[in-house]
């Protein structure tokens, strides 16, 4: 016979200085092994918390999803550009955990980006996969109302092969079918 379940903790949350080593350790393994991001040498923990800090000071989210006291992911909006004209679109950037991927960790963080960016007045946000062969990424998007944008064939070198980066986007709010309010 088994006890009762323990209760899990689990919710998405703004990120603060704290979680910092978690989130640095989370895009290490990212940069060291993978090709969603095109960073070669994983920042440190300083970098990370200016990055950080840089998002914020724009009045962006950044988002850590937390489990029993354990940060097992992290996601972001930024500016797209910053030309003026795309103050409406901004970039998302989700990472997760190793050993928390395909748990639905992702999908919980990018649907606050997504509510919290389109509550701020945000029109549209665009994916910037790195690897066409990421289906997680790909598809976590595509779940959540991304469509395929384009695809620029072999624009990094990463880990020893030419790696394509895919573009995708979602509409926030009414997205372009009304004029947004001034920003």
């Amino acid at each position: 016979m088994t006890g009762p379940a323990e209760a899990v903790h689990a919710a998405v949350r703004d990120a603060t200085d704290a979680d910092i080593a978690a989130v640095t350790a989370i895009y290490a393994e990212y940069v060291r092994t993978a090709l969603a991001s095109f960073e070669e040498v994983p920042p440190d923990e300083a970098e990370m918390a200016a990055r950080r800090q840089r998002v914020v000071a724009r009045g962006l989210p950044w988002l850590v999803y937390e489990r029993d006291g354990r940060v097992l992911g992290y996601a972001y909006a930024g500016p797209f550009r910053d030309r003026s004209a795309y103050r409406y679109l901004v970039e998302n950037s989700v990472y997760v955990a190793p050993g928390a991927r395909h748990g639905g960790i992702g999908r919980a963080l990018l649907s606050a980006l997504i509510a919290r960016c389109t509550a701020m007045g945000y029109r549209q946000m665009v994916a910037v996969i790195g690897d066409s062969a990421n289906a997680a990424s790909i598809g976590l998007h595509a779940a959540l109302g991304f469509r395929l944008a384009g695809t620029l064939p072999s624009a990094g070198f990463k880990l020893g092969r030419w790696v394509d980066t895919v573009l995708m986007v979602r509409a926030l709010g009414d997205g372009d079918r009304s004029p947004p309010l001034p920003r």
